[in-house]
């Protein structure tokens, strides 16, 4: 099939559904042409690796200024800010010059960010004899994960973003299910969630147009690795400057680390991850090479904060054990696929693995309260070999159900039935 597919922001290796989905879909023979918006040179660099020739590639820069500006004119509106954050008359340009000189099979527009273009899009191409399968990757339920943030976030501007959003968002992503041919998400929960945004009587009429297509995890590239772990070391992963990880990592070290220090005194904690917010850096020391020669100060250091990191793998490859511990949050988490695949033990809050499916207590450990999750650590560094196991059976169970591969033939079937309704 020849697909066009709009994505918001660059798809690289951290943001990693689109930058994989994209690269499996090509490898399995379709023709994909990709629409996205960069935001530094840095991004703009790892597009290359994205491109495969000139005509396959419709990028364009997405300054601050124009993100500004684009929620100051939404004030006003009825839709969330979210919906025109990144609007670029420019790129919106080149999509109407795309599809007046390719027919494309599909159109797969991903994020809420992502969906205006969609249906800027669909209006153009209504009345186009052969008219594409319009697919929205909604990835999430943004709405839930404002609800949540609402309550839960320890920032207090989070909290009253979140309420101001809320209820548009809401309203706004019930009324995105009738306008595409179909809309995916990550997880069952979240399927459900746009489902109940609707009124009951719809939602059996809509519920076959929302279909789950879980991540993947590159199984190449997070991999075991030969070298021995550091003892007695945990560790945290994800952008630092996410509400969601900035709660979850603060939560962690004040209400379950101490419970694990009194019993292991010894044990250091990673928190790996770029824009670390002002209470995550508050809470330990920043260190560039956690593999470096320790110094005193290093010694001294319970909490590590690396900020940007060129490679997360070592850490995940090091590290004793991977902790997830988040509160709320929505989809799929990655930085838990990403530390099984290295053969990491994982000890994850339920929130952490709702979208995963892997089997409790012996693909991963979960814990509810963190009582439950300072005595599962503890366990584990007391017992190595059994870390050497649930390490193992979280790798086996990835390998299993989540690489790219067979996540984009999910994919592909439903641009086929989308097409074929």
């Amino acid at each position: 099939m020849r697909v066009l597919f709009v994505v918001p922001y660059a798809p690289t290796r951290i943001r990693t559904r689109p930058f994989h989905l994209i690269r499996a879909l090509r490898s399995a023979g379709h023709d994909v042409t990709v629409a996205t918006l960069w935001t530094s040179e840095e991004e703009r660099a790892a597009l290359t690796e994205l491109a495969t020739g000139a005509t396959d590639l419709l990028a364009e820069r997405l300054s601050v200024a124009r993100s500004l500006w684009n929620c100051l004119r939404a004030l006003p509106r009825s839709e969330p800010l979210q919906a025109h954050f990144s609007w670029s008359p420019t790129l919106a340009a080149r999509l109407a010059k795309a599809v007046t000189e390719l027919p494309f099979d599909v159109v797969h527009v991903e994020h809420l960010r992502g969906v205006r273009y969609g249906l800027w899009l669909g209006d153009m191409l209504a009345t186009r004899a052969g008219r594409p399968a319009m697919i929205w990757d909604s990835v999430d339920c943004i709405s839930a994960l404002f609800r949540r943030a609402s309550r839960e976030s320890d920032a207090r501007r989070v909290r009253l973003a979140a309420r101001l959003e809320l209820p548009r968002t809401e309203r706004y992503e019930a009324s995105m299910i009738t306008r595409f041919d179909r809309v995916i998400v990550t997880a069952e929960r979240d399927r459900q969630q746009l489902l109940d945004l609707m009124p009951a009587a719809r939602q059996a009429a809509s519920a076959s147009r929302v279909e789950v297509v879980p991540n993947g995890v590159d199984l190449e590239y997070f991999a075991p690795a030969p070298e021995p772990r550091e003892p007695m070391t945990l560790v945290i992963s994800g952008k630092m400057s996410y509400h969601a990880n900035a709660t979850a990592v603060s939560r962690f070290v004040r209400e379950a680390m101490p419970a694990v220090w009194k019993e292991l005194p010894g044990v250091r904690l990673w928190v790996v991850g770029k824009d670390p917010t002002a209470e995550v850096l508050a809470l330990g020391e920043p260190w560039p090479s956690p593999f470096a020669h320790r110094g005193e100060k290093e010694k001294r250091s319970r909490v590590l904060i690396t900020g940007t990191v060129d490679d997360i793998r070592p850490f995940l490859r090091r590290a004793s054990l991977a902790v997830a511990p988040i509160q709320y949050g929505v989809g799929i988490q990655n930085k838990v696929l990403e530390a099984m695949a290295c053969g990491t033990p994982v000890v994850a809050t339920p929130q952490a693995v709702d979208g995963v499916g892997a089997r409790p207590a012996e693909d991963v450990i979960v814990a509810s309260n963190p009582v439950q999750m300072a005595k599962s650590i503890v366990a584990l560094l007391r017992d190595p070999s059994r870390c050497v196991g649930l390490g193992r059976a979280g790798r086996a169970y990835v390998e299993r159900r989540h690489g790219w591969p067979s996540v984009a033939a999910r994919l592909a079937d439903i641009y086929a039935c989308a097409r074929a309704s």
